[in-house]
């Protein structure tokens, strides 16, 4: 078995400070995961990662799959060394994806049969080669095939679907156990069921039988909104093992990952910070700045005056209006990586509470 390790330190209430141990170093958690979808965080120099204390990234099997192809990394030793970044990496399989380019693909319960959105090649996901291609990537973490759900959906459809992806997870974790020689990282299980909670219960209970090292919670921020999400994560999260990590994919308001750490929540994911700093809207405090807003225009004071981060306390609101109104790529890359500092400290100050054992009043300031 691959060397993966989770220790709870300190509980506050629900919320847990753990530490996570993998081949290419530890995790802090709760944590949060940047994303580099293809191998690349948008507008953001892999250093700077580094540099501001990030832990752990995503990126994704199926977009790493058609580029820069499998043949790619294996030359390079797996993402990684592609991309120069030295710490532990977690992938996801592609369930997300089989559900947004339904377009384009067919599922059965062999795998998923799908044509490229590139270029149109056909190509072919089972529970068994998500595996293979991930100990190519090199990840730390592997998530299994799974089949996502949007939202709204009815309860017989997302049970069929559930159902899938718990045949799915059966093969993968015998696959997985059957090889475990060959295997790079730990495997985690994926909870699904949608909005439902007997079909969560269901799918908990098969996917526990499975004995992954890990769970995640997926099928959510789909379009369910905040009330519909919390709701889950209240009838999910406590029916987890105490001793394994659990991840909350997708999900990553900072409101989002406050409310679902003090559930029970250790790690997440999120497009967010870069996203949103690609549009120029930058977290500062408990508020979201809009710079490309014309009020910002002349504003001489630094974009946050309680960050320690250099863009954050050297660059004002006003210039970086300025680079948005130009077009300049270093007003994105600036915002974007504002926001990862951001969120870097959101979590930094969440395990601290934790520890101190002062977390729900963090969460009532933060309200």
């Amino acid at each position: 078995m691959t060397e993966f390790n989770f220790k709870i330190k300190k509980r506050c209430g629900n919320a847990r400070l753990g530490i996570v141990l993998t081949k290419r170093g530890k995790i802090n958690t709760p944590a949060f995961m940047p994303i580099a979808t293809q191998g690349a965080i948008k507008f953001t120099p892999i250093e700077f990662l580094n540099d501001i204390g990030y832990e752990l990234i995503l990126s994704n099997t199926y977009h790493l799959l058609l580029r820069p192809g499998l043949d790619t990394l294996l030359k390079f030793g797996g993402v990684s060394e592609f991309m120069n970044w030295k710490k532990p990496i977690l992938t996801d399989s592609g369930g997300f994806q089989v559900m947004s380019l339904s377009k384009l693909r067919k599922i059965n319960k062999k795998g998923v049969k799908f044509q490229s959105h590139i270029d149109g090649a056909e190509h072919i996901l089972t529970p068994e080669n998500v595996i293979d291609s991930q100990n190519i990537i090199k990840s730390d973490i592997q998530m299994v095939l799974d089949e996502c759900t949007q939202y709204p959906e009815t309860h017989e459809n997302v049970e069929k679907s559930m159902k899938l992806s718990l045949h799915w997870a059966e093969r993968a974790r015998k696959y997985y156990l059957d090889n475990a020689k060959k295997n790079y990282g730990a495997q985690f299980g994926i909870i699904q069921g949608g909005v439902y909670e007997d079909l969560r219960l269901e799918s908990i209970e098969e996917n526990l039988s499975l004995d992954f090292e890990g769970y995640a919670i997926g099928g959510l921020a789909v379009g369910e909104g905040y009330k519909k999400m919390i709701e889950v994560v209240n009838f999910t999260a406590p029916q987890l093992p105490e001793e394994k990590i659990r991840y909350l994919m997708g999900v990553g308001r900072p409101k989002d990952i406050i409310e679902s750490v003090y559930r029970g929540i250790d790690i997440f994911d999120c497009v967010i910070p870069t996203r949103e700093g690609r549009h120029g809207n930058a977290y500062v405090g408990t508020d979201t700045l809009n710079i490309r807003n014309s009020k910002f225009e002349n504003d001489s004071s630094p974009l946050d005056t309680e960050s320690d981060f250099f863009v954050s306390k050297n660059y004002s609101k006003g210039y970086l209006h300025h680079l948005l109104k130009i077009n300049d790529p270093l007003g994105p890359m600036f915002i974007s990586l504002h926001n990862l500092s951001y969120y870097f400290k959101l979590m930094k100050d969440i395990r601290k509470n934790i520890d101190l054992g002062t977390f729900d009043d963090f969460r009532e300031r933060f309200k």
